[in-house]
């Protein structure tokens, strides 16, 4: 299965800030391929993200733009939801289903690691750290097999 390389990468400026600071920027650049001809979507159906993306912050984001979150609650959060009683409001839907579909995303992220310098996070500039994602990505790509259709071989 062959992953669409579409997804904007967005890095922080530094290792001391987290990932979902920059979560809006990554929003804004992406864009969702069509199959047929036309320009990319901005608006995914859904986004499915692990725990560190389950703040009420994001979730109002996605909330705003229509895309349904498919993201786990933190136990944290589900406890101070629990001790708040009636004003902690009701769990976040969760789809179980869709959210196993995130493995894909993870084999991702695993074979990009296999690529010491984004494994280590050797480069200190975000644009080239950028760029050696976007380099690996492409390695990654052309290294994929490709199948003859009509061939009766791998």
């Amino acid at each position: 299965m062959s992953i669409p390389m579409t997804m904007p990468l967005a890095f922080p400026a530094s290792d001391n800030v987290n990932d979902s600071t920059v979560f809006d920027t990554v929003m804004d650049e992406l864009r969702v391929p069509r199959t047929g001809a036309g320009r990319p979507r901005r608006r995914p159906d859904a986004d499915i993200a692990d725990k560190a993306y389950s703040s009420r912050a994001i979730r109002q984001v996605l909330r705003r733009r229509g895309i349904q979150a498919v993201t786990p609650e933190r136990t944290d959060q589900k406890a101070n939801r629990l001790r708040r009683g009636k004003a902690g409001g009701r769990q976040p839907a969760f789809d179980r289903e869709l959210y196993k579909a995130r493995n894909v995303v993870e084999r991702c992220f695993n074979r990009l690691k296999q690529f010491r310098a984004i494994a280590t996070r050797f480069d200190e500039l975000a644009t080239r750290c950028k760029a050696g994602v976007h380099l690996a990505a492409l390695i990654l790509w052309l290294r994929e097999p490709t199948q003859d259709p009509l061939s009766d071989r791998p």
